[in-house]
């Protein structure tokens, strides 16, 4: 959504120099056109995303299930990191990272390691851990495992009880 956006006001932009190297208002009034049409595709993408909405957050849910069980299905196919070999970092939103830093939910950690997973997570198997809450293992510089998402499901488990 953000790349058609960003084009239209690429072209807003574009539309604005011949406006005013010509003196003709059609390329001004077309400048301005294409800059409420960002506008409006900003207000509508807002509008179909804006938190509290139930039928957003049941489709995001949805969505986030289906991740889930891709990211299932990639570890089983052999994409996990070797004993040694620490996972990736997950990618989280700015506005998640807002609520995961105010969350108390357990995550576990591994002494010397830099990821804080869920319990659940393939990676740790067999390995001692340690319990820690997901606002403390944030504030240690800790980051979230890209194989379990930590951060996505603890957010999720958030707004769900919310």
């Amino acid at each position: 959504m953000l790349f058609v956006v960003l084009l239209l006001v690429l072209a807003a932009l574009g539309l604005l120099v011949p406006a005013l190297t010509t003196s003709n208002t059609i390329w001004a009034w077309s400048s301005v056109g294409a800059s409420v049409l960002a506008a409006l595709v900003l207000a509508w993408d807002w509008w179909r995303r804006r938190p509290g909405d139930p039928a957003a957050d049941a489709q995001s849910v949805d969505q986030q299930a289906r991740v889930d069980d891709h990211r299932v299905v990639e570890s089983d196919e052999g994409d996990t990191p070797s004993a040694d070999e620490e996972p990736p970092e997950e990618d989280t939103d700015a506005a998640d990272v807002l609520v995961v830093a105010d969350l108390v939910d357990e995550v576990r950690v591994l002494d010397e390691r830099p990821r804080y997973h869920l319990s659940s997570c393939s990676w740790l198997a067999g390995r001692p851990t340690l319990g820690l809450p997901v606002q403390e293992a944030r504030q240690l510089q800790f980051t979230p495992c890209a194989l379990c998402g930590p951060d996505a499901v603890l957010v999720r488990r958030s707004r769900s009880t919310s």
